[in-house]
C-alpha cells in the first residue's frame, strides 16, 4: 500500500507516518520502480502499535524499547516490566498533579458566581493575581494541563 493508504488505515496523518521512520520506529519501506514507498501490512501492524503506546501516554523512548523487545521475542521481558511500572508511576504522578488542578480551577470558579463586566470577573483577577504571584509559564507550572506525564 501507499503511505495515503496506510495513513487512512491506521488514522494517522502522512507526516507522523514520515516523522516515525526517520525517528527508526518504523522501518523504510520498500520503494516501486517509480520511487514512491511500498509499505505492507507488518508496517500497519507495528504503526498500529506504536499509535496505542502513544495513546497510553508512553514517550518515544519507552515505545522504542518495547519495540526492540517486540522484536527480539525470546528475550526476558523483565525490562518490560520495570519500563511499564515506571509509566504506572508517572501516570499516578499525574493523576495527583490533575485532582490539584481540578481543586484550584473549583476554587477559582467560586470567585465569580455571576456574570459580569469582564473588568469585575472574579475568576480574571484570580488568574491574574496567581500569575503574578507565581511568576512562572504554564510549562513551568506543577498542574500545567498541557503536560504529558513525561517531563521529556
Amino acid at each position: 500500500m501507499k503511505i495515503g493508504d496506510l495513513s487512512t488505515a491506521s488514522a494517522t496523518p502522512i507526516e507522523t507516518i514520515r516523522f516515525y521512520e526517520r525517528e527508526g520506529l518504523l522501518p523504510a519501506p520498500g520503494r516501486t520502480q517509480g520511487n514512491f514507498r511500498v509499505y505492507e501490512a507488518p508496517h500497519l501492524e507495528r504503526l498500529q502499535f506504536i499509535r496505542y503506546c502513544r495513546g497510553l501516554d508512553m514517550s518515544l523512548d519507552e515505545v522504542r524499547v518495547l519495540l526492540r523487545f517486540k522484536d527480539a521475542p525470546t528475550e526476558d521481558c523483565g525490562d518490560v516490566n520495570a519500563l511499564l511500572d515506571e509509566h504506572i508511576g508517572h501516570v499516578s504522578k499525574r493523576i495527583k498533579e490533575l485532582r490539584v488542578l481540578e481543586k484550584e480551577l473549583k476554587q477559582l470558579r467560586l470567585r465569580c458566581g455571576e456574570s459580569r463586566q469582564a473588568d469585575q470577573c472574579g475568576i480574571l483577577t484570580g488568574l491574574e493575581e496567581a500569575s503574578q504571584e507565581h511568576g512562572v509559564s504554564s510549562a513551568e507550572h506543577p498542574s500545567s494541563h498541557l503536560r504529558s506525564v513525561h517531563k521529556h
